[in-house]
């Protein structure tokens, strides 16, 4: 790698990580702050589910964006945008009676530009890391999110109980005003020439998402692979509302759901770090193989077995992730074309966020009539039936890299 491609990566590297974790930031201060003042979940569902909607609705636009622009303008931009809305937070958090309203639409707004930036990332990657060494990339990125998701909600946390939630936002802020700064330093080579994005191709861009889901369908590896991913996010939704439950009532107490959790978070990034280091020559079979273990945990919450089996068990299915990721990645990078490769990650992000809801959903709901046992056992079979009827396909199973 040429001095000026690892000067680049390095930059996004460390903006990554310093986005991700005011990515993760951000949702727990909210959290405590919402709940702290009136002690109800319906304001903080609005807020944060303003968001998660903006990033369904926005993550195919972001992917036309990132295709037809430069995707590091893109993202700075989306950056930029984050930088206000999150300082815009932190001044109503300020207020004595925060103005959900206002919070919640600047929630929107981030959500959306969550949605430009993150489609952007991969090609960043393929114009900046040689082929032969994207996995490696990939895993240190996915190492960064993983690093990300221990620290960003302690942080958060931290900073709400001791200076208030305003405090944290204000640092979030600050957080991505420095991302940004860093990703604008970056200088690749573009893969492409950039477009330019005057009136009639901003009335193109309609046509550039439908012929993003046409590459989408002319690769079965791929779009049965995002339905795996699908079922994979819902049932962690299910998990992750049903599963504190099983664990506060019946495994020992809240302290040992926090063990879980935090097990998890470890083994995410064992698997992140890990993936950089093996050679995956049939990335699509054992990527959807490693999915379907998700299973193991939801049975074993469903049959309310010992507390020292579940955490390793979520630990392992976590790290499974954290190892297939990055691989999964690296084979997208390598099998799509450059041109497309920003939109395709956009539907991959979108049909994943939008599982999630709906076992968030569902979850507690079924619980509620029916017990525990019977959302954990569902979701365990749509996981691993899904999976491995995606890693059986006889195309996935033939996808092979050098």
């Amino acid at each position: 790698m040429s001095a000026g491609r690892h000067r680049g990566f390095a930059l996004l590297f460390t903006s990554q990580t310093i986005s991700a974790t005011s990515d993760f930031m951000g949702p727990a201060a909210l959290t405590l702050a919402i709940v702290g003042h009136d002690g109800q979940s319906t304001a903080l569902g609005l807020v944060l589910g303003c968001g998660l909607l903006a990033k369904i609705i926005v993550l195919p636009a972001g992917g036309v964006l990132a295709d037809r622009l430069d995707p590091r303008r893109v993202a700075v931009a989306a950056g930029l945008l984050r930088v206000g809305t999150q300082a815009g937070i932190g001044v109503a958090l300020l207020d004595e009676a925060p103005r959900f309203p206002l919070i919640a639409l600047l929630q929107f707004i981030a959500g959306g530009a969550a949605g430009c930036a993150f489609p952007a990332v991969w090609p960043l990657v393929v114009e900046l890391v040689p082929k032969e060494r994207r996995q490696r990339a990939n895993a240190l990125l996915g190492t960064a999110r993983s690093v990300a998701l221990l620290f960003g909600p302690g942080l958060a946390g931290i900073l709400t109980l001791t200076l208030g939630p305003s405090a944290a936002f204000f640092l979030d802020a600050a957080g991505f005003a420095i991302s940004t700064v860093l990703l604008a330093m970056v200088r690749a080579r573009p893969a492409r020439a950039p477009g330019r994005m005057g009136r009639p191709e901003v009335l193109a861009g309609w046509a550039a998402a439908r012929e993003g889901w046409a590459e989408v369908r002319a690769r079965r590896w791929y779009w049965t692979t995002l339905v795996a991913h699908a079922a994979w996010n819902f049932a962690s939704g299910v998990l992750l509302t049903v599963g504190p439950v099983v664990v506060t009532g019946s495994l020992g107490g809240q302290g040992v759901w926090i063990v879980v959790v935090q097990a998890g978070g470890a083994g995410l990034l064992l698997g992140s770090l890990l993936a950089g280091r093996v050679n995956v020559r049939r990335p699509i079979l054992m990527g959807n193989l490693g999915l379907a273990c998700y299973a193991v945990p939801l049975v074993l919450l469903a049959a309310r077995a010992p507390a020292p089996w579940l955490i390793v068990a979520y630990a392992s299915a976590l790290a499974l992730l954290g190892l297939m990721e990055p691989i999964w990645g690296n084979a997208v990078q390598a099998l799509v074309p450059t041109r497309a490769l920003a939109r395709l990650t956009a539907y991959d992000l979108m049909l994943s966020l939008s599982a999630q809801p709906v076992g968030l959903t569902l979850g507690p709901a079924v619980a509620a009539a029916a017990g525990t046992a019977l959302p954990l056992f569902a979701a365990s079979a749509v996981v691993s039936v899904t999976c491995a009827v995606a890693a059986l396909i006889p195309e996935n199973r033939r996808v092979v890299l050098p």
